[in-house]
């Protein structure tokens, strides 16, 4: 038996309060939202040491953030121009719920859909930008998603801009079945038609990219750079494995192992993507 022990192992000071004149608080406290933890090194994180790229200190891991964080990560303040707003999110099945659900997502992101589109400047260079949340029903492909990109690369072929997408998603909307797998054909189409014009296309793989998203336009981009730690692919790994029948790498499917393996031109640290945009922008042709 221990000879001195204490119930109180830690207690909250408040400095508004007389200590002599109030109890002790029975339980200590911590304050919400001051930790993270990293998903890839699994370390807990005081959250001010993440700054405003919000990378991991120890294993450069990028936590997802929202398409206004980066926004103002990226672009030059002021610059950019929302476009291709206010397109109606149909219910093509009558999925129950669905509708309810797209306006309650609307006001807890505040975003038009999951994926924001517009014209930006980068260090000075004007590209046609698309961005995609995973926040927004997991940046999920549906209709109005492919109809944004598609416009946007449209309007880039007119105004012949290069065009930069960071792409999210955890594949198409399954609310809208076959309809949302016909986007990978419509916007495949629009790059298509972008290329044909001599026109430069970027893709910023981020975490995670996976389903049909991967399976169309993430994978046509001219030059297509990854943040560290990304997950990028079409099916699970579970999946692969129960297909194949065969054990994959620890690594498999993260922007490292698609890099090694051909798939991913460069892994880029968020602190250095707006200038590694720009000067890729610049070097094949730039935005007038």
């Amino acid at each position: 038996m221990a000879l001195f022990s204490k119930k109180e192992k830690y207690i909250r000071i408040n400095p508004n309060r007389s200590v002599r004149n109030e109890p002790p608080q029975t339980k200590p406290e911590v304050p919400d939202e001051l930790f993270d933890k990293c998903p890839a090194c699994k370390k807990m994180i005081y959250r001010e040491d993440l700054g405003v790229t919000k990378t991991c200190p120890t294993c450069a891991y990028n936590f997802r953030i929202t398409a206004q964080e980066r926004l103002s990560l990226i672009v030059d303040e002021g610059t950019f121009e929302e476009l291709f707003t206010g397109i109606e999110t149909r219910n093509p099945l009558g999925f129950p719920g669905y509708q309810e659900k797209i306006a309650d997502t609307k006001k807890k992101t505040g975003l038009d859909e999951a994926v924001m589109t517009g014209l930006a400047k980068v260090e000075g260079q004007l590209t046609a930008l698309a961005i995609m949340d995973s926040h927004f029903i997991m940046a999920s492909m549906g209709t109005v998603v492919g109809e944004k990109i598609t416009r946007l690369f449209e309007l880039a072929i007119q105004k012949k801009l290069p065009v930069v997408i960071f792409t999210a998603s955890g594949g198409a909307r399954m609310q809208e079945g076959i309809m949302s797998l016909m986007q990978m054909a419509k916007v495949s189409a629009a790059v298509k038609r972008h290329s044909n014009a001599g026109l430069f296309y970027l893709t910023i793989l981020t975490d995670p990219t996976t389903g049909g998203v991967t399976a169309s336009f993430a994978m046509e981009g001219d030059v297509i750079l990854a943040e560290p730690q990304t997950l990028v692919g079409f099916a699970g790994r579970r999946v692969i494995e129960n297909t194949v029948r065969e054990t994959l790498p620890d690594d498999f499917q993260k922007a490292e192992f698609l890099q090694e393996h051909g798939f991913v031109d460069a892994i880029v640290p968020r602190k250095e993507m707006r200038q590694t945009i720009a000067r890729l922008v610049r070097y094949h042709g730039g935005g007038k």
